[in-house]
């Protein structure tokens, strides 16, 4: 990787949620200073041993105040904004972060007179999806092309690593529950792409890679059905669960009724359940078009069997360091 990013600043608004502290990471080693934007910078501390003294420095910043986030991009060279939330709690929305934030960072980041902003999106956005949070994540990616013409956009398909909500949740629930969900036959098709190589896109973006105005799609070299991932997640972490076919009316009605709890022990929301009806995988025209991680100049992105098992292996019945002592 090049040094493009010696000596100047960057703004990365999410900097300590899952893809954020992966990207400040990649952003360190490329030489970039980095102001770690988050809500609450006194629970960012994870992030500054990433960098050398100094080099890297959690501020207060809340998307649905434009106030703050002028503040957390004032003098700085280029922004990533890796805001995103799965589910929506209290007055944190997909309107009002995926939308309304979008668009606050992308106008205080022309005010401010950065050139460089990557942001975030997802494979599936689209204005016309069933999905909230599908429609949302269309709206925030208008609203940064509308302020920031020059904005490049990347959407990952589901994005694994150590902190993943996908392999981890569904191994976690494969610790506890009799059957796992068959959710739609397991069909629907996805091209999970590695954290790290999210981060390298987005570092490589900043520092001259792609083409500005233009949205890439990112996913790995795997394409795989819904009920493969779960075959995958069983055997790396040691359970062998039935499955339970659950079309996709009966999925809603889950959800509809697990709604009181709390999203971190619900097994799909309502909306989830919608975003599965559909494949989500990078689009033939942005294979043809070069719009992908190679586009972006990760030629070689990891394979999951080559970073999953190592992290699901806490979830094995005798333990994570049981294969040690045969």
């Amino acid at each position: 990787m090049t040094s493009g990013g010696t000596g100047k600043l960057v703004t990365v608004f999410g900097g300590s949620g899952f893809v954020g502290r992966h990207t400040v990471r990649a952003l360190a080693k490329d030489g970039w200073r980095i102001r770690a934007a988050s809500r609450r910078p006194d629970l960012a501390g994870h992030l500054q041993p990433m960098g050398g003294v100094g080099q890297i420095m959690p501020v207060q910043a809340n998307l649905r105040y434009a106030d703050s986030v002028a503040r957390a991009v004032e003098g700085a060279d280029a922004v990533v904004c890796c805001v995103g939330i799965l589910a929506p709690s209290g007055r944190q929305s997909f309107d009002a972060l995926h939308a309304g934030g979008a668009r606050a960072v992308a106008k205080a980041a022309r005010a401010a007179g950065v050139s460089r902003l990557v942001h975030v999106s997802a494979i599936g956005a689209d204005a016309r999806s069933p999905s909230r949070y599908a429609r949302t994540k269309a709206e925030g990616e208008m609203a940064v092309l509308e302020e920031c013409p020059s904005s490049i956009v990347v959407r990952p398909s589901i994005v694994f690593g150590p902190e993943d909500e996908f392999f981890n949740r569904f191994a976690a629930m494969a610790q506890i529950a009799p059957m796992l969900p068959l959710i739609g036959g397991g069909r629907t098709k996805f091209q999970p792409v590695f954290v790290g190589d999210v981060a390298s896109s987005i570092t490589r973006a900043l520092s001259g890679a792609g083409k500005p105005g233009t949205v890439y799609e990112l996913g790995g070299p795997e394409v795989a059905s819904f009920r493969q991932l779960l075959d995958r997640t069983q055997e790396w972490s040691g359970r062998s669960r039935p499955y339970f076919p659950m079309p996709f009316w009966l999925a809603k009605l889950g959800a509809i009724l697990s709604w009181p709890l709390p999203n971190s022990i619900r097994p799909l929301t309502y909306d989830q359940v919608r975003l599965l009806q559909l494949d989500n995988v990078v689009s033939e025209a942005a294979e043809q078009e070069g719009r992908t991680l190679a586009g972006l100049g990760v030629a070689h992105p990891q394979m999951m069997g080559a970073v999953v098992p190592l992290y699901l292996e806490r979830f094995r019945p005798k333990g994570q360091f049981s294969h040690y002592r045969g």
